[in-house]
């Protein structure tokens, strides 16, 4: 199946790691959407903004690594899943179910980000437009 990472997941040495069998594939916008922090954990969200992207990796995954993913993800209580269509293919994302308010990310966590952001090659300008709003 296929996944889009947008936080530490993007970390590539992380995400084989936790999810052995996953392959990344390439970067990809998720359109429409916007990257932000909440929760006590800090952890990275996604939410629905028009003419806004959010950048991060398409991965090929297992069902066993979805089945890691949901533990690590805490879902469904912490996340849930949102599926999107990416050139017709059926493509499979986390988003948080309660919509907290903005929290500053952990620097341990926001450097795992970054590490990720250089692995998937992506703009790091989202990465500090989110920390900013």
């Amino acid at each position: 199946m296929l996944y889009f990472a947008y936080g530490s997941n993007l970390h590539h040495f992380q995400m084989k790691r936790r999810c052995k069998d996953s392959t990344f594939i390439k970067k990809i916008n998720l359109k429409d959407f916007r990257l932000t922090f909440r929760s006590k954990y800090r952890a990275a969200d996604i939410e629905p903004k028009k003419n806004s992207i959010v950048p991060g990796g398409l991965f090929e995954i297992s069902k066993s690594d979805e089945k890691k993913l949901d533990v690590y993800e805490d879902f469904p209580i912490l996340y849930k899943k949102y599926y999107f269509l990416y050139e017709g293919k059926k493509v499979m994302t986390y988003t948080m179910t309660k919509k907290t308010p903005f929290r500053f990310p952990t620097e341990r966590y926001l450097n795992v980000i970054k590490h990720g952001y250089k692995d998937c090659k992506l703009n790091i300008k989202y990465l500090e437009k989110a920390l900013v709003e």
